[in-house]
């Protein structure tokens, strides 16, 4: 477990997390982690959460096995290889600093970016998120207040993703021009106000589509 402390107290300080990326530099000559102890860790993180999703849909043990499973290799993991795929191929083509030509950012240093981005988004809406889920986010009827509270849950949470992305990339000092992954925080915020013009309850629909996917 103190793996995982270390962790989070990394997430949210930006210094700390520099310097322990030079550390990884100097003794392994990489910036991404040779150790799978952190995913492990993540991953009962998700399985614990699913425990409590599976409780609170009431999904019986196949429908949690089944939830778990979609959790870990899907969300987890399988998006977890496309955006580290998309942000490797964005940050060599687009972020090296011409004074370092010829080095590039790992594709497994893209994808620790994305498994310290998720641990809060994680924590967020599926621990913090579920105490509420049932009996005021997803009630009927849909009243304006539920909405916003859940809603507003969503946009804490992935803005969290985007900036500990943002940090993962701009401790790399072969990157510049890193702000630029600060950008979608605006579409974030759009897409939030619109949800709540357009009156569309996001954990209500998820909460519904997680049922669809054991069913």
């Amino acid at each position: 477990m103190w793996m995982l402390k270390h962790r989070c107290l990394l997430l949210f300080q930006a210094a700390i997390h520099a310097d322990h990326l030079r550390l990884i530099k100097e003794t392994k000559d990489q910036y991404a982690r040779d150790d799978p102890a952190f995913l492990v860790l993540l991953s009962l993180c998700l399985v614990g959460s699913s425990v409590g999703f599976s409780l609170v849909l009431r999904l019986g043990f196949f429908g949690f096995v089944k939830f778990m499973l979609w959790v870990v290799f899907i969300d987890c993991i399988g998006v977890g290889l496309m955006i580290a795929s998309i942000f490797w191929f964005l940050t060599n083509r687009y972020l090296v600093r011409p004074t370092h030509t010829g080095q590039d950012v790992e594709w497994g240093y893209c994808f620790d970016v994305h498994l310290n981005a998720f641990f809060p988004l994680l924590m967020i809406l599926h621990v913090f998120q579920l105490i509420f889920l049932k009996h005021f986010i997803a009630v009927e009827p849909d009243w304006f207040l539920p909405k916003l509270f859940g809603n507003t849950l969503w946009l804490i949470a992935i803005g969290y993703y985007i900036y500990i992305t943002f940090l993962g990339y701009s401790a790399l000092p072969l990157l510049h021009k890193t702000q630029v992954l600060l950008y979608p925080t605006c579409v974030l915020v759009i897409a939030y106000v619109i949800t709540l013009a357009v009156g569309w309850n996001i954990s209500k629909g998820l909460m519904y589509f997680y049922e669809y996917r054991v069913g």
